[in-house]
């Protein structure tokens, strides 16, 4: 369950951490944020941030396995280096409609599913 846990709050931790630093781009097609500059970009995302920061934390130490959890080190790194691709994929195809996915992209996607394989490997 542990693991389950921490795979659930690393996937929240960075959807918030996606939005914190790159929703801003986004600022000028909205009403209320087309005028803010660069220091109020900063501040929201920091804001946007701390929410991951309560999320990912958590996550580590669940997971890791000196903490009771079933995760060494470099398998939460990894773990967590996927999750965020991935929700980087979902999030720029989905708020930024100008991007696409590309084969590169897809095959790059594989080579992280070998790294994944190859850490997790015994």
């Amino acid at each position: 369950m542990r693991g389950f846990y921490t795979i659930l709050l690393l996937i929240c931790s960075n959807a918030f951490m996606t939005f914190a630093w790159y929703g801003h781009l986004k600022f000028k097609e909205m009403e209320w944020s087309k005028n803010l500059g660069l220091t109020a970009a900063i501040l929201i995302s920091w804001g946007i941030a701390l929410f991951e920061y309560a999320l990912q934390v958590p996550a580590n130490r669940i997971g890791y396995r000196e903490h009771g959890g079933p995760f060494t080190l470099v398998e939460l790194k990894v773990i967590q280096e996927v999750i965020t691709l991935t929700v980087f994929v979902l999030f720029s195809t989905v708020f930024f409609k100008n991007e696409t996915l590309r084969l590169n992209h897809l095959i790059g996607f594989v080579f992280l599913i070998l790294a994944v394989f190859f850490i997790f490997k015994k």
